[in-house]
């Protein structure tokens, strides 16, 4: 049992970190100033060198938060509704089908670029649906849902470079979600963004409790007065939206969503109306760090962050895999 002030103490040094990180973030490149200059530039007088950070690095930064918070509070709901503790959007599938609808909308219609979400998250819901629906044998077996989800998201990744190398990569937008680069973003990202994931993590605070109430046998949840199953869907959709929203703007990240939710329990417990907030922050943290390192590791040029979780989280996926129990095998 995680005491309250442990808790509180976890919310208070990340959300610090945070501040820390984002004030390192608008200083990284080859463009820098001092926090006095930025304050002046952005509230008193015009600085050309802020008015430049201001356009070229807020909207990446906002964008790396959003979607690192969408992505983490996903995990959190898919790993409640599955039961299962290696859930993530990206292993699972996902973040490639949304990133696929994604993808034909920008190339084909790019005038409906404000409604890609709502089309990443019809390509979430049919790779989910396709997932869940593959998996059904006797039941659901948490380990043949991970390997029928990485069988689906190898299938629509195929189908997203297909594209990509089929267009010759000209399409800047399309090869921008292919490859979840983050690099050219604009307050026009951030507004669509914005906009979505406020509705999608403001949606999740409703089912708290029955994300709890879900950790319990489905005998006894049915006792206490709760229908499993349309709170299971509820909940999934929930997490397939913030997921596909994320997605359809900064493109497929792995493992974000697998990793931060671990973290946070060990940090704050499993009661996810503790848990839900923190990873709001925790996830925010996580991706944008992701970011801020890529930029540094290897300057002039760029390291994706998507790449970046990659690296990070093969390995913590084999290791929570390895402590799986029994109860997770075929």
């Amino acid at each position: 049992m995680i005491s309250k002030k442990r808790q509180i103490l976890s919310f208070l040094l990340t959300g610090i970190l945070l501040i820390i990180l984002f004030l390192t973030a608008i200083n990284t490149g080859s463009l820098k100033v001092t926090p006095q200059e930025l304050v002046k530039g952005l509230f008193i007088e015009y600085n050309e060198n802020v008015a430049t950070i201001f356009d070229l690095r807020f909207p990446r930064i906002i964008i790396a938060m959003l979607g690192g918070s969408a992505m983490a509070i996903s995990g959190v709901l898919l790993q409640a509704v599955m039961k299962n503790p290696l859930a993530d959007p990206g292993i699972i599938g996902i973040s490639s089908g949304a990133s696929l609808f994604a993808v034909i909308i920008t190339a084909f219609a790019p005038s409906l670029y404000f409604f890609t979400p709502i089309f990443s998250f019809l390509g979430g819901m049919l790779a989910f649906a396709l997932v869940y629906s593959l998996s059904w044998k006797n039941g659901l077996s948490p380990l043949r849902i991970i390997l029928v989800g990485v069988a689906v998201n190898a299938m629509f990744t195929g189908f997203m470079n297909a594209f990509n190398a089929g267009t010759g990569s000209t399409l800047s937008g399309v090869a921008g979600i292919v490859n979840a680069n983050i690099t050219m973003k604009t307050w026009d990202d951030v507004k669509v963004l914005f906009f979505y994931t406020i509705v999608g993590l403001f949606a999740s605070l409703f089912v708290i409790k029955r994300c709890d109430l879900l950790s319990l046998e489905d005998k006894t949840a049915r006792s206490l007065g709760i229908n499993v199953t349309n709170s299971r869907l509820a909940i999934s959709v929930i997490a397939v939206m913030l997921a596909s929203i994320s997605t359809a703007i900064i493109g497929p990240i792995s493992f974000l969503g697998l990793i931060v939710p671990h973290i946070a329990r060990l940090l704050v417990g499993s009661k996810h109306r503790v848990l839900i907030p923190y990873n709001i922050i925790l996830g925010a943290f996580t991706l944008l760090f992701a970011d801020t390192i890529g930029r540094t590791i290897a300057p002039p040029y760029e390291i994706n962050a998507s790449i970046i979780m990659s690296v990070i989280g093969g390995p913590f996926f084999i290791f929570l895999l390895r402590r799986s129990k029994a109860g997770y095998n075929g």
